[in-house]
């Protein structure tokens, strides 16, 4: 008998060390896995950022990291309406700084140890997990707050026709996924405080959590073996849904998470509203009031050739800036909500140029797949995707960039757009075209010759 039973408890031993081996093999596998998924997304992401042509953003370093602290990392913008701005705070602060707890459930998983940190911090410890607990409750609350408004009071901005389909869903699955990361975390330490009241030895006794605490007492009665398959699945539940949310990210409009940073650090800090020249006009005009500056002959066949195209049909046109911008939209509407243009009933939406730009782009990626390098489609961004009544909408009041939380510039978008319909393609109305050809010839939109100017004063006392 006590040799059978010897027998029985090596093999349990045993049976439990392959189980736990193999769980954190499988463990291993799963961190691994979703790292490469996570990378090769962000890779291909870059790769269409990098579409763009050169744009050089790297001066006055001090005040790009100032814009950094402020726009992406302390949501300024977002504190224009307090109330709001608190309770996105507490999604974003809430969901990043709760995520910390991430290093020790992955060291926990590849080592097989549990709250490994719990011994070394103490008291501490207790403390931090507290401040992870309320900061989880804060983000299931503002979570339900925002999917109301959404769904319920459905402001204006979130019923948008853009919004239709996918990008509707994908806001309100962010939304959900955030509710069930927290609750699992809150359960899993319920689960967890209430195998340590009933002394467990695997669940050392290591305080009270603030919240968890007492939804524990509740679970005292419980059985060890549900309470540590509820705490396990939990773990588990927890951990791959923060590895699919991360690999979720790159596919959804709140990549912003990542990308808020980057732009922000990467926003040109030319005064609001100031057009860049393109220097092959710039020097025509200089021709024109200096005509012996001019080339000639082959000198000036030599210089057209290499002139290049006005503005931007398609996204290879655009700058990486302005592709970064496209990826960094978080689809918030606000940008919408303040255009002159879409207030009074035109096509043109800020947030929509974002959107389609970025569609354009993904078309691209898929087309570069199948063919190994970009094979004419027959589409460019303009037309196709952008109209030109949504273009010719724009007003250039720059509403949109001012009120943009991560520093997201559409109009810069539509002026590239715009310049290559009407330097590209003569495609302007009417009115346009009048006030073009009295610039061009009498140096004035008015129909007047330059030498009658005057006129007017001659004529008065």
């Amino acid at each position: 008998m006590p040799c059978g039973y010897s027998i029985f408890v090596y093999l349990s031993v045993t049976l439990f060390t392959i189980m736990l081996l193999l769980q954190q093999l499988l463990f291993i596998l799963l961190v691994a896995f979703s790292v490469y998924l996570f990378s090769r997304k962000v890779k291909e992401i870059s790769a269409n950022i990098k579409l763009g042509h050169d744009e050089d953003l790297t001066d006055n370093k001090k005040e790009r990291w100032k814009n950094v602290l402020l726009l992406a990392l302390g949501q300024k913008k977002m504190f224009r309406y307090p109330l709001v701005g608190v309770i996105h705070f507490v999604i974003y602060a809430g969901f990043v700084i709760i995520n910390i707890e991430i290093l020790e459930i992955i060291l926990d998983g590849i080592f097989g140890t549990h709250r490994m940190f719990a011994d070394s911090l103490g008291g501490f410890y207790i403390f931090v997990i507290d401040f992870f607990e309320i900061l989880a409750i804060g983000v299931l609350l503002a979570c339900v707050i925002f999917l109301i408004r959404r769904n319920i009071l459905k402001l204006k901005r979130f019923i948008n026709h853009e919004l239709d389909g996918w990008p509707r869903t994908d806001a309100n699955l962010i939304l959900i996924t955030e509710i069930i990361l927290m609750g699992l975390f809150l359960t899993m330490n319920s689960a967890d405080r209430a195998l340590q009241l009933q002394g467990n030895p695997h669940y050392a006794e290591h305080g009270n959590f603030i919240i968890s605490g007492f939804l524990a007492n509740a679970m005292q009665h419980f059985k060890p073996n549900t309470l540590m398959a509820i705490e396990r699945t939990c773990w588990w539940l927890h951990i791959t849904g923060i590895f699919a949310f991360l690999n979720y990210l790159p596919y959804s409009k709140h990549f912003h998470i990542l990308l808020a940073f980057p732009n922000a650090y990467y926003k040109p800090l030319i005064p609001k509203g100031e057009m860049k020249n393109m220097k092959n006009v710039q020097q025509e005009v200089s021709y024109i009031f200096k005509p012996e500056l001019a080339p000639a002959g082959s000198e000036a066949q030599a210089q057209n050739s290499t002139a290049g195209a006005f503005g931007a049909k398609d996204i290879f046109d655009l700058s990486w800036k302005n592709l970064l911008d496209a990826y960094t939209c978080t689809e918030c509407g606000r940008c919408t909500a303040a255009c002159p243009a879409n207030i009074t009933g035109k096509l043109l939406s800020p947030r929509k140029i974002m959107m389609d730009t970025r569609d354009r782009m993904e078309d691209v990626r898929k087309n570069i797949k199948e063919n190994g390098s970009f094979k004419d489609d027959g589409k460019k961004l303009v037309h196709d995707y952008i109209t030109v009544d949504e273009l010719r909408a724009c007003t250039s009041c720059n509403a949109c960039v001012e009120e943009c939380p991560v520093s997201i510039n559409p109009l810069n978008i539509i002026f590239e757009l715009r310049r290559s319909l009407i330097m590209e393609e003569s495609n302007a109305p009417a009115e346009w075209n009048a006030m073009f050809s009295n610039i061009e010839n009498n140096f004035a939109p008015w129909k007047f010759s330059p030498d009658e100017r005057d006129k007017w004063a001659k004529e008065m006392d």
